[in-house]
């Protein structure tokens, strides 16, 4: 059943990709021209989008909480806020690795990496290893199929199925920044415009 939600979730990114892409702007210091775009195709074009909207929260978030509230867990069944950014960490390894045909490095960040300093460094070591995966997909290199959940999936899967992941548990980093009465960073208010001169 969660192969099939996750199944599910990475079909509807892939269809909405076209026309999204087709009206977003690249993020900051990405290349938002044609002829990029039409090299790369749509739908590695919105797989990178939105990927780099998600590494900017999830450090944000990472960065955001206070020191003293990364071991904070709302009832004892769960993971706590510092276990949420090593599994977050541990899972752009497991995933990219697949879409780039590597070996998974395992280092376990969940387990081994306890203070804030060591997360959140660990954190941005991980988006930095997925960024080789994102950035060197193609519409055609997308399409390669590799093995997840003992089946067959396109590398765009891989990915997507990494960006539903990322939300998944970025929506656990926001209740625990609720309730520690932290705005999260999609919650912020934007910056005040610059008065023109």
């Amino acid at each position: 059943m969660k192969f099939q939600a996750m199944a599910s979730a990475g079909v509807l990114f892939l269809v909405s990709t076209a026309a999204f892409a087709q009206d977003s702007k690249a993020p900051q210091g990405a290349s938002n021209s044609k002829a990029e775009q039409a090299s790369q195709g749509p739908y590695s074009t919105y797989n990178k989008i939105f990927y780099a909207r998600m590494k900017t929260i999830l450090v944000s978030s990472a960065e955001k909480m206070p020191e003293e509230n990364y071991n904070f867990k709302p009832t004892d069944s769960v993971r706590s806020y510092g276990q949420i950014v090593g599994h977050v960490a541990d899972a752009q390894y497991n995933f990219c690795s697949m879409a780039l045909g590597e070996t998974n490095p395992g280092l376990k960040i969940e387990e081994t990496k306890t203070t804030k300093a060591d997360l959140v460094a660990a954190l941005k070591g991980a988006l930095a290893y997925c960024d080789k995966a994102y950035d060197g997909m193609t519409d055609a290199s997308g399409t390669q199929t590799v093995k997840m959940f003992g089946m067959d999936m396109p590398k765009f899967g891989v990915l997507n199925i990494n960006n539903a992941h990322d939300m998944e548990h970025y929506g656990n980093m926001v209740t625990y920044m609720r309730l520690k009465n932290i705005v999260p960073p999609t919650s912020e208010a934007p910056p005040a415009a610059q008065p023109k001169k």
